[in-house]
């Protein structure tokens, strides 16, 4: 009503998909067979459109408000980057496969650094730099952006504002018509 935010704030949103991340990771890790093929699937899906929202809204707030913060959001990118690189040969591997194993874990530790660096470092600083309300609304477009994100990696396009904004969602159409005609499970909710 009077104009208040609401809404979960960044900090919030982000740390719950982190927990989800390391969740499935535990799962694509322990799992075998059929049901290790579906876990990453969701794990591609579910990490690509986190990265996407992150790179969308997240790091552009580091670099607005963090001293620093660009150096801290180019550090996040490169390593966002190698992580959809593995992201991407995991996704084109299959589960028999010898690497695929090697691929899982590899992709598991590189969201264990990712959870760690937002955790101990860029989490703190925007809760200590920026007012609540702005935090709330970075939050919204963070969860929306990542409904509007690509459900696969794609490591060649922009990580930056603005082609990030103008090129992730027109890359999400064609992977979403991918994945409903290969009938590929792309949320935890559906494992």
């Amino acid at each position: 009503m009077g104009g208040e935010t609401t809404g979960r704030n960044v900090v919030d949103v982000i740390t719950g998909q982190h927990r989800e991340l390391l969740a499935l990771c535990d799962r694509l890790t322990g799992s075998s067979g059929a049901e290790r093929s579906r876990i990453a699937q969701v794990v591609v899906a579910t990490l690509s459109r986190h990265l996407s929202a992150e790179e969308q809204y997240l790091y552009p707030a580091v670099r607005k408000v963090v001293p620093d913060g660009d150096l801290l959001a180019d550090r996040e990118l490169a390593e966002d980057h190698q992580l959809l690189v593995t992201l991407k040969r995991l996704d084109g591997a299959r589960p028999e496969d010898p690497a695929f194993g090697e691929l899982a874990a590899g992709v598991t530790e590189a969201v264990r650094r990712h959870v760690d660096a937002d955790a101990e470092e860029l989490l703190p600083l925007l809760t200590q730099m920026v007012p609540v309300e702005d935090l709330i609304r970075v939050g919204n477009r963070v969860e929306t952006a990542e409904e509007a994100a690509p459900t696969r990696p794609h490591p060649a396009t922009p990580s930056r504002p603005p082609w990030n904004k103008i090129v992730d969602p027109a890359v999400a159409v064609v992977d979403k018509v991918r994945d409903v005609a290969g009938r590929r499970v792309t949320y935890p909710r559906d494992l």
